[in-house]
């Protein structure tokens, strides 16, 4: 090998280092993460979305007289569900707005639904219905974590897009990746602690 070629490879090797080290590949890296993180969230409202109608199947055999919280729930269930949810909605948000708001009318229609079981007492001992309430808690503490994990992983991304040596990259590289737009509590007054009344 001719010692130009050597040296040339040489140099090459040494910036393919420095350039791993400094953070070139830390915006596309924290995209995915978000991706992912986003995809955890969609998992876990999908699993939410596929106990609801179990939920109120159950329900309804002993509080048929609820009809009105029952059709709540089936119906915030079906918008819900109804949003078509891809990663364009990453790069959308009114999108993502609209996402969290249907996602917070079922949360509060299953309040309510749980709220019910409370006057039924032979509801809250069946064995359904204590499993499909676990099981619902469960997911809810879920969708905390993997929402959770989305607003961090947004904020890591977009945090390497605005600081340096991020922003280099994102000018020099990057730059048709814009920044990402993150959860914002859809329930009015979230930021308001609830008053409970004995």
């Amino acid at each position: 090998m001719p010692g130009g070629t050597v040296f040339r490879l040489m140099a090459m090797s040494l910036l393919a280092l420095v350039l791993t080290g400094c953070g070139i590949n830390n915006i596309p890296t924290y995209d995915e993460q978000v991706k992912s993180a986003w995809s955890q969230v969609e998992n876990q409202y999908q699993r939410r979305a596929d106990l609801v109608p179990n939920l109120v199947e159950t329900v309804k055999g002993f509080a048929e007289q609820e009809r009105e919280t029952l059709t709540a729930v089936t119906e915030a269930r079906s918008k819900a569900t109804s949003i078509q949810v891809d990663e364009s909605i990453l790069n959308d948000p009114e999108k993502l707005q609209q996402f969290q708001q249907v996602q917070g009318e079922l949360s509060s229609a299953l309040s309510r639904l749980m709220a019910i079981s409370e006057r039924y007492p032979d509801l809250k001992s069946n064995e359904n219905f204590l499993a499909l309430q676990s099981q619902l808690e469960g997911t809810e503490n879920r969708i905390a974590v993997a929402r959770r994990d989305f607003i961090q992983a947004v904020e890591r991304y977009n945090t390497e897009i605005r600081t340096f040596p991020g922003r280099l990259w994102h000018s020099f590289l990057y730059s048709d990746m814009e920044l990402r737009a993150n959860f914002e509590a859809t329930t009015p007054d979230a930021e308001d602690a609830p008053e409970v009344e004995f």
